[in-house]
């Protein structure tokens, strides 16, 4: 079965290229010219990843990709921005896009993109499924219950509301407990690939978990700050 590709942009001239390389590739394509009309054709077709301009018609793309994510649509999102175009990568990625790819670009850099998002997301699917007899349907920390295959994580019996990025987060702490890791090691496992050094990523997501299942952020007993190094979780299971 073809992967299905939603391309959302505005000029009809990256559209037309877009959608006929990624053709060519063996790609389905649907196509939006609008943040409106993209963010409903993503719920109602469900691609398997979407190519988001950031300037849109109607919603820009950063909102487009905000609506998805509040809305558990964890589609990967590979976001287009123009060289002059005002754009904060940490802020992006915040609010749940996967990558990000500045304009002019060759339809073969974008294939090459789509191609490696697609790749990290079926390895990260396998890695579930490997390990689903040694960690049982659930990994229970203290308070902290998280179900892989589902995407979930509950915290004292209430659902979190997280990203696609911040569960991947807490799942890597979560299968790692104990055990001190770098902003870059987190930087590699979650998002896949060296984004210039740029640990900033890092630490803003490390604080929206703590905000989410810390008593109090400021004095964390789970997420831990280790001075120099980086982050561990830590924690007690039921029954230890």
């Amino acid at each position: 079965m073809r992967n299905k590709v939603l391309v959302v942009d505005d000029e009809q001239s990256i559209v037309t290229l877009l959608q006929y390389n990624l053709e060519q590739t063996g790609f389905e394509v649907i196509t939006a010219m609008d943040g409106e009309t993209g963010r409903d054709l993503a719920e109602k077709e469900a691609p398997d990843i979407i190519i988001l301009d950031l300037m849109l018609p109607k919603l820009d793309g950063m909102e487009v990709c905000k609506q998805l994510r509040q809305k558990k649509v964890l589609i990967p999102i590979l976001m287009l921005t123009a060289k002059d175009e005002e754009f904060d990568k940490v802020l992006g990625l915040e609010l749940g896009a996967d990558d990000y790819l500045v304009k002019p670009f060759s339809p073969r850099e974008v294939i090459a993109r789509v191609k490696a998002i697609l790749r990290r997301m079926q390895v990260t699917k396998d890695e579930y499924q490997a390990k689903e007899e040694e960690i049982s349907e659930f990994i229970q920390i203290g308070d902290l219950k998280l179900a892989p295959e589902q995407y979930e994580a509950y915290f004292k019996g209430e659902l979190l509301e997280l990203t696609l990025k911040e569960f991947e987060l807490l799942l890597y702490l979560a299968k790692n407990k104990g055990r001190v890791l770098t902003r870059d090691q987190l930087l590699s496992a979650v998002w896949n690939y060296d984004f210039a050094g740029d640990t900033r990523i890092v630490d803003v997501h490390i604080s929206h978990l703590r905000e989410k299942i810390e008593r109090d952020s400021k004095k964390p007993t789970y997420i831990k700050t280790i001075r120099g190094l980086g982050y561990k979780l830590e924690g007690q299971k039921e029954n230890d």
